[in-house]
C-alpha cells in the first residue's frame, strides 16, 4: 500500500467534503427565502410534483459509480432536511413503530419529517381530514397478494386526494425471543404477510398456529414477551423490538413488491410523468363497463389498474377502482373524463399525482 497516495486520496476527500458540506448549506438557505417569500399566502410548502421533477433530474444526470437509487435517495435527505427548515411535516403512518408502512413514508418523506404511528388505516385518514397531520401514507396493494381492500373503501367516502405513490420492495423475516426456530409455537403477523410466506411456512412451521393481527410491528412488539412466538416483520422491527432473526427473506416471490398511497388535503399540479386515480360505478345494464372503458381506448389513454368493489349502497351494487397514466389537467384525460361524466352515474377524481420514482 502506497501511504502517500492514501494520504493525497484523503485529502481530495476533505476537500470534496467541504465543498458538499457548503452547497448543501447554500441549498438550505435558498429553502428559507422561498419560506420567506411563501410566509402568509396560503400556497403549500410541500410540492410533490417539484420534488418528483428534481428526483428525475437526478436520475437522468448520474452518471455513477452511485446508483440512481442510492443518488435519489441522498437527494430525498437533503430535501427533506431543507423542506423542515420551512415548515417541518407530520406524516401518520400504520404503526406502530417498524412497520413497511413507516418505512415508504421515510422513503417517501425522507427522515426529516414528523411521524406519526397509528393503529388502523381508518384512523390515518380521519388524522389527515382533521389537519393533525398533513399527509399519511396507506398500503394498496401487494404484488402477491393484490389490494389492501380497506384502503379502497376509505376512498368512498372521503374527502382526502391521493398526492403521490411509493413502491417498497418487501422482504420479510422471522423474527422470534426464542433460541431458533424449533422452539417457535406460534406465528404472529398482518394477514397479507402471512399469505406472502405461506408456501415458506408450509414448508418450515407447517404445524405452527398462524395468527393475523393488525400490524407487522405489532407482531414483532407481542412476541417480543413470548419466548415461544414468532413474528413475520422487517429487520428494523428486530432492532426495535430486540429480537433475533431466525429467517430471512422468507417471502415467497423474491420481487415482492407492495405499493402504498400518499394522502393529503391539496391537489397536486402535474408533474410531467403522472397517474390518475378514479372512483366509478357503472349503470345496471349489459355493456356498461365497457362503456366506462371506451373513453379511454379512444384518446389513448393507458390503464394501469382497475379494481372492484361492494358499494355499500345496494345489494349487488359495484364501484370500480382505476388508475390511468396522465393527469386530470393533461388534454386528452380532461376530454376522456368529460365523455365518462356523461356515462357513469358516479365519477369521482380521487387524484392526480407524480408516478413513483423509483
Amino acid at each position: 500500500m502506497n501511504k502517500d497516495q492514501l494520504k493525497a486520496i484523503r485529502d481530495r476527500i476533505d476537500v470534496l467534503d467541504q465543498r458538499i458540506q457548503d452547497l448543501i448549506n447554500a441549498r438550505a438557505k435558498c429553502a428559507q427565502e422561498v419560506a420567506a417569500l411563501k410566509n402568509g399566502d396560503s400556497v403549500p410548502y410541500y410540492r410533490p410534483e417539484r420534488e418528483a421533477e428534481v428526483l428525475r433530474k437526478v436520475l437522468a444526470r448520474n452518471p455513477g459509480p452511485l446508483s440512481g437509487e442510492e443518488m435519489a435517495r441522498l437527494f430525498r435527505e437533503i430535501m427533506s432536511a431543507c423542506l423542515a427548515l420551512e415548515q417541518p411535516l407530520r406524516i401518520a403512518y400504520l404503526g406502530p413503530e417498524g412497520t413497511f408502512t413507516q418505512a415508504a413514508a421515510l422513503k417517501h418523506f425522507g427522515h426529516s419529517v414528523q411521524t406519526a404511528a397509528l393503529p388502523a388505516i381508518d384512523h390515518i385518514f380521519r388524522e389527515v381530514e382533521a389537519g393533525a397531520c398533513q399527509y399519511g401514507v396507506v398500503p394498496v396493494e401487494n404484488s402477491t397478494e393484490g389490494v389492501i381492500t380497506h384502503t379502497l373503501d376509505m376512498f368512498l367516502n372521503s374527502p382526502l386526494k391521493i398526492t403521490g405513490e411509493v413502491q417498497l420492495r418487501v422482504h420479510h423475516n422471522l423474527l422470534s425471543a426464542a433460541p431458533d426456530i424449533t422452539a417457535v409455537k406460534r406465528v404472529y403477523s398482518h394477514q397479507q404477510s402471512l399469505a406472502q410466506c405461506r408456501g415458506w411456512l408450509d414448508e418450515h412451521l407447517a404445524a405452527v398456529e398462524r395468527t393475523a393481527l393488525s400490524s407487522n410491528a405489532e407482531a414483532a412488539r407481542l412476541v417480543s414477551q413470548d419466548k415461544q412466538a414468532a413474528a413475520i416483520a422487517s429487520k428494523e422491527a428486530a432492532d426495535i423490538y430486540r429480537l433475533r432473526v431466525l429467517a430471512s427473506n422468507i417471502e415467497d416471490e423474491p420481487d415482492n413488491t407492495t405499493r402504498f398511497l400518499v394522502i393529503g388535503r391539496e391537489e397536486v399540479a402535474p408533474s410531467g410523468r403522472d397517474k390518475t386515480s378514479l372512483l366509478l360505478s357503472a349503470a345496471n345494464r349489459p355493456g356498461a363497463l365497457h362503456a366506462l372503458l371506451q373513453p379511454f381506448a379512444e384518446h389513448g389513454i393507458s390503464l394501469t389498474r382497475i379494481e372492484s368493489r361492494p358499494s355499500r349502497r345496494a345489494v349487488w351494487e359495484y364501484v370500480f377502482f382505476m388508475d390511468v397514466e396522465g393527469h386530470v389537467a393533461d388534454h386528452k384525460v380532461a376530454k376522456a373524463l368529460e365523455q365518462l361524466r356523461e356515462e357513469a352515474p358516479m365519477l369521482k377524481v380521487l387524484g392526480s399525482y407524480p408516478r413513483a420514482i423509483l
